[in-house]
């Protein structure tokens, strides 16, 4: 896979070294002399351009990359080369960074984007998910299909401790993609049997998040 990241900074770095280390190719964009620096991040490609100009994606040849990532310290760049990425060489998936989360809603398929991460948001939804039992935490959210991934911890208290899968009346459109028990993850075949402490991964359509929350960890 060919991805393309504009912004070489620290994030955009990392994100390479990940990728890379993954066996994909992936080319940094970076309009800062400074930022290009070969020797952090030795396998990437690396074009020192404007990623808002269509001449720079032109260079980059944008058309062949499979992913383009916007991971700038800028809002308003990561939106724009979003867009121009996906009206201009139809890149299959865009991904942007949110830096503030107030412009989190600006990051749409209006804009271009596939896929909104928000730094802020990931960070709360972590520490939610750290400390809430009993309480659903929503993880993350798939903007094309209008999804989320969330989390729910078993309470003890639970009427559904001791029960396998399929006995649970999950919400229509709810589905459980994992089980994690302490260190380990389980797939969630119909005869698992589930038990406090259990961290249970959904993806779920909006409407189902209350259901499933009242399904599990029913009101005292």
């Amino acid at each position: 896979m060919r991805v393309a990241i504009a912004g070489a900074g620290a994030v955009g770095r990392s994100v390479a070294a990940e990728l890379l280390e993954n066996g994909h190719d992936v080319l940094l964009i970076d309009k800062s002399p400074t930022s290009i620096r070969s020797d952090v991040v030795p396998g990437a490609q690396w074009l020192l351009a404007d990623a808002c100009e269509l001449s720079s994606l032109e260079e980059a040849r944008l058309e062949t990359c499979d992913v383009m990532i916007s991971a700038t310290g800028d809002d308003k760049v990561n939106l724009v080369v979003s867009l121009l990425a996906k009206t201009e060489f139809a890149v299959p998936r865009t991904v942007g960074r949110v830096n503030h989360p107030s412009n989190e809603w600006l990051f749409s398929e209006s804009w271009g984007v596939d896929v909104a991460v928000s730094t802020p948001r990931l960070m709360a939804a972590l520490v939610e998910e750290a400390v809430a039992i009993g309480d659903l935490v929503r993880l993350f959210t798939f903007r094309q299909s209008n999804t989320h991934l969330v989390e729910i911890t078993m309470r003890p208290d639970s009427p559904y401790v001791g029960a396998t899968v399929s006995d649970v009346p999950f919400a229509e459109h709810a589905v459980l993609v994992a089980v994690l028990r302490d260190t380990t993850i389980l797939t969630p075949t119909p005869d698992r049997v589930l038990a406090a402490g259990d961290e249970l991964l959904f993806v779920t359509a909006e409407g189902a998040e209350t259901s499933l929350a009242g399904l599990l960890s029913p009101a005292e």
